[in-house]
């Protein structure tokens, strides 16, 4: 497949497409603008597109498609594997596409377009007693786009789900600029949709069993495409949702709300054995927990050797520390489920501690987030890299990829802190990088294969919640194999056959590597 960020001999500077009524800019200090975000990698745009409406959206596609432009859809920029950065022209859907309709409080629902924030959603919707449950760390800035585009989660998943689950209908641009709107529960009703979908049923359709056979055993996954999703349901949505711009751009949505719990307590539960942690996760899970997050020894030890005070005493000798949320209709409700938790520990924990006081938890939750700024401290002359920051595996297999992460990085002598959503089987890793060290890029691309062919062996993704993007494309095929990445591709096909929506996204460009476009490439060429 060609490279559609190739114009074909078209210039953009004579830009901007007809019909197009947004800002259309080719400056390079805007374009640069658009150049990073919050991951590890940098690319410049040809050019950077700020459509008003659905309209403009449509008008730029067609033009894109008609010269094999790549459109790289854009929302805050908060995504991590660089999903939202790319070599050609960036489509900024937060500026203009900020609405956030009137809650539906009977029906739990509200339409947003895609660059309303979750904070402004939740602002909205909690008037109602509602929120949208979903709730990623980046929730002040992120967009509604974004979490549609990635499949986003958060503390709460474990729980509540993943973005999918509460994704009611789209209103997409296509490839040619033709508009549809899919809803779950109803057939499409347009030619467009359809004549996209049939082509998708055509070649996964027979592989139904095999899909459903091979899938990950995962509690959540941002990587690939949904087929077994689609497959169960017949709802273009499942598909759609978590595609990262890659098969259509949505321009709004309609997405369920649900009640903001009453109360809630928190649980810290301490292991100094990481087998009775693994275990002891499969059993919290069985207590319907809100959350089940963790930090392991690398992050007990950075939060102890900081020597500030993190709001609760650390215990010598942890290996884990699980923070363990439970949800009621009253504080005794929730004090009652705490105290589930502390028995099912008995015997189990070195120590449980409880609190249904607010305040009391916040001090604990302060444990768990206190890395960020100490992480940022302690780099020195290193770099905080997030590059395998995303694995996720079946949760009984949490024990093996912790080990397998931490062999991994004593094998390169890399420091790093690990943590995440330990109820999902989902982990965060921040490797400290030394940049000046000759060879430092080469040495963690190998650690991302490294890593990439451990979690498929323990049945994961590299991605439970921010999505493949263009760092974890290139490994696409290491987890989920050539059959799999070939049904892939004949999905991407049916929905964008000139391959111009975030080419190199999910589904790698030829000779694709995972830094390819590290930021932090021309400390190394110094």
């Amino acid at each position: 497949m060609r490279d559609p960020s190739a114009t074909g001999g078209v210039s953009v500077a004579n830009g901007p497409p007809p019909a197009f009524r947004g800002e259309f800019c080719v400056e390079e200090a805007r374009r640069t603008e658009f150049s990073e975000h919050a991951g590890i990698l940098r690319s410049v745009p040809i050019a950077v597109a700020v459509p008003v409406d659905a309209d403009d959206v449509s008008a730029l596609l067609r033009w894109a498609r008609d010269h094999r432009i790549a459109i790289v859809p854009r929302g805050a920029g908060t995504g991590m594997p660089g999903g939202n950065i790319g070599p050609g022209v960036v489509v900024d859907l937060a500026t203009h596409f900020r609405r956030v309709d009137t809650v539906d409080p009977e029906r739990r629902t509200v339409d947003v377009q895609p660059g309303a924030t979750l904070a402004e959603v939740n602002a909205a919707a909690i008037r109602h007693g509602l929120h949208f449950p979903v709730d990623p760390s980046s929730a002040e800035r992120a967009t509604m786009g974004g979490l549609i585009a990635n499949n986003s989660g958060g503390a709460h998943t474990v729980r509540h789900g993943s973005t999918r689950r509460w994704v009611h209908s789209i209103d997409v641009v296509w490839d040619d600029g033709t508009r549809s709107t899919l809803t779950r529960g109803v057939p499409a009703d347009d030619e467009h949709a359809r004549a996209r979908l049939a082509r998708v049923d055509e070649a996964i359709g027979p592989r139904r069993d095999w899909i459903e056979r091979t899938w990950p055993r995962v509690r959540k996954n941002s990587s690939g495409y949904a087929l077994r999703e689609y497959l169960q349901t017949g709802d273009a949505v499942d598909l759609l949702v978590g595609s990262e711009g890659t098969l259509g751009l949505v321009v709004g949505a309609t997405v369920r709300l649900e009640p903001v719990p009453a109360h809630r307590g928190l649980a810290l539960v301490e292991f100094t054995d990481l087998e009775a942690a693994g275990a002891a996760v499969l059993r919290i899970l069985e207590l319907g927990p809100a959350t089940c997050e963790m930090i392991d020894r690398t992050f007990i030890d950075l939060v102890r050797d900081s020597g500030e005070d993190p709001g609760y005493p650390l215990g010598e000798g942890l290996e884990a520390i699980l923070f363990v949320e439970m949800e009621g209709a009253s504080t005794e409700a929730v004090a009652d489920e705490l105290e589930r938790v502390r028995a099912e520990m008995a015997g189990v924990a070195h120590r449980v501690s409880v609190a249904v006081d607010p305040h009391q938890q916040e001090r604990f939750w302060h444990v768990r987030h206190a890395a960020s700024p100490l992480i940022a401290r302690m780099a020195g002359g290193r770099v905080s890299m997030q590059f395998i920051e995303d694995g996720v595996v079946p949760v009984d297999r949490l024990p093996d990829y912790i080990r397998l992460l931490r062999a991994v990085l004593e094998r390169h002598a890399l420091p790093a802190v690990i943590f995440g959503h330990a109820g999902d089987g989902n982990l965060h890793v921040n490797p400290l990088v030394d940049v000046a060290k000759p060879g430092w890029r080469e040495e963690a691309e190998a650690i991302v294969y490294e890593v990439a062919e451990g979690v498929a062996r323990l049945g994961g993704t590299m991605a439970g919640e921010h999505g493949d993007g263009r760092l974890r494309a290139p490994v696409l095929e290491t987890i989920w194999g050539a059959e799999m990445v070939s049904l892939f591709r004949a999905v991407k096909d049916a929905f964008d056959p000139r391959g111009i929506l975030n080419p190199g996204v999910i589904l790698p460009l030829p000779g694709q590597r995972p830094l390819d476009a590290i930021k932090y490439a021309s400390v190394l060429a110094d």
